[in-house]
């Protein structure tokens, strides 16, 4: 049970890094709304045990506040 736990964290680790090696061309913000998506899809996989639904879940939550505190910083 904790090798299932240890591989999707490893895997969400690995996609997120690999997602985020693409960021070469995005704003600031853009790229902290990924790197919210990404935590946020962790931290749902985990809460969830490992389920899709609390996965996209996660990174929905994680983008939309990522992008909700970028707003405030610019005002």
């Amino acid at each position: 049970m904790i090798n299932r736990y240890r591989t999707q964290i490893s895997l969400c680790s690995l996609i997120l890094l690999l997602g985020l090696s693409a960021c070469a061309g995005m704003s600031h913000r853009d790229r902290n709304v990924a790197v919210g998506a990404g935590v946020g899809a962790v931290g749902g996989a985990v809460l969830t045990g490992g389920s899709t639904v609390g996965t996209v879940g996660g990174a929905v939550i994680g983008g939309v506040i990522a992008n909700e505190l970028e707003k405030d910083k610019k005002r």
